[in-house]
């Protein structure tokens, strides 16, 4: 038997797991089924602070996977960290070891309205797996199976982000042809449309989502998200605002672009521009520049807007600039973190703290809107914290067969 760990000082938890005998016979107190459809055995490992999840596939395919997982990860796309592959096992199939994914929901939680508060969320579980298959066609990465099984969402200030988790099938190339972006929207359509119509048959689907439209809508948010990162676009010469536009349209999206090829026509009326786009998570790195924060794109996006505002106030008080820089870190220390503070320790594990002062700016709106006058943030805080108290816990996501998702990871983020 061959067992391969990366980081192995980071997961000297894993050292004692039994990975000599099948998977499917471990029954120790700490193990437990995963939600989800697979086609392999697959295993969540509970340990004090951390869990893991095992699968069991052949040696191949372990292998690929852990190799392709690493690379993603490396690479900055969201996916699950790779510990560890065990391959030459007597017992047959090798193993793949993941740490989970904290506060991870799988889709058929999600449409089913579990959670803080029962939305609608089809629409944002949509757009997340589009822009999850546009940044992994962007790093020249082929799926080949994507579907709702092979993914898990996080939720991201009222968004939701997707991380792929399964890669058997995936390919990498420099960079992808047209062809095969198309085969793998088609791909993800009939497994979107299969998983669905698989939930409704079983009586736990949303009323409000029909299969069929749902999946066909892939194809249309991927066309367009693609063509705004891609496309050629022309402005009058000496006018800037359409280019201005275009950028904050992208940054909006979360992208950020290295640089913007313009060439102006033959009898320079005219100008013709196309972005260099680089990685998602524009909001994100800027958050995680200024304060040492990390978050997901829509947390840190709704966290600079709070920060923007909050440097207005202290310019205001101050009757003198506020550079935007010095205003994060006195946001940070006076509060962000007073306010995550004050969360007691039995709820702040409920959701991200990131995620929690995303709600709780939303609660002081609501309430601001509801009383007729600006509500302090303290004020809201206590009665947010009445709600988050009576709110399900998402530490623990139950399917009504008994599976269960576990996160543990309970501490905040924390500035550098």
């Amino acid at each position: 038997m061959r067992v391969q760990v990366a980081h192995p000082a980071e997961h000297a938890a894993i050292a004692d797991l039994p990975f000599r005998e099948p998977l499917e016979t471990w029954d120790m107190s700490n193990v437990h089924e995963v939600l989800g459809l697979h086609r392999h055995v697959v295993k969540l490992i509970e340990f004090e602070g951390v869990s893991y999840v095992v699968k069991e596939l052949p040696d191949r395919l372990a292998l690929h996977e852990y190799r392709l997982l690493r690379e993603i990860d490396e690479d900055g796309l969201p996916t699950a960290e790779m510990v560890a592959v065990v391959t030459n096992r007597s017992a047959g199939d090798g193993m793949i070891v993941t740490r989970h994914l904290d506060y991870a929901l799988p889709y058929r939680s999600l449409l089913m309205g579990r959670g803080l508060e029962i939305p609608y969320l089809g629409d944002r579980l949509l757009d997340a797996l589009v822009v999850l298959l546009v940044r992994i066609h962007l790093e020249g990465i082929y799926w080949g199976d994507c579907s709702l099984s092979n993914a898990l969402f996080r939720r991201d200030a009222g968004a939701l982000q997707a991380y792929i988790i399964d890669v058997e099938t995936a390919e990498r190339h420099d960079e992808l042809t047209d062809g095969q972006r198309s085969m793998d929207i088609m791909i993800a359509t009939d497994n979107v449309a299969g998983g669905l119509m698989d939930l409704q048959a079983a009586g736990r689907l949303a009323d409000e989502i029909d299969p069929i439209p749902f999946a066909l809508a892939i194809e249309d948010r991927y066309n367009a998200l693609w063509n705004e990162l891609h496309a050629e676009s022309t402005a009058a010469l000496g006018d800037v605002m359409p280019i201005r536009q275009r950028l904050d349209r992208l940054h909006d999206l979360g992208f950020d672009v290295d640089e913007m090829e313009v060439i102006s026509n033959e009898d320079g009326s005219s100008l013709r521009y196309v972005p260099t786009v680089v990685e998602h998570g524009y909001h994100a790195e800027r958050l995680a520049n200024l304060t040492g924060l990390i978050a997901g794109e829509n947390q840190a996006r709704r966290m600079l807007d709070d920060i923007k505002s909050y440097g207005a106030w202290l310019q205001a008080e101050s009757d003198r600039p506020i550079p935007f820089n010095v205003a994060a870190v006195r946001w940070l220390d006076r509060v962000f973190e007073p306010t995550i503070a004050a969360i007691p320790p039995q709820l702040l594990g409920r959701l991200e703290a990131a995620e929690i002062f995303h709600h709780l700016l939303e609660h002081r709106w609501y309430m601001s809107e509801r009383l007729g006058r600006e509500v302090k943030l303290q004020e809201a805080l206590a009665d947010y914290t009445a709600m988050l108290e009576a709110a399900p816990d998402e530490r623990v996501v139950s399917d009504v067969t008994g599976e269960i998702a576990i996160t543990t990871d309970r501490s905040p983020p924390r500035s550098s």
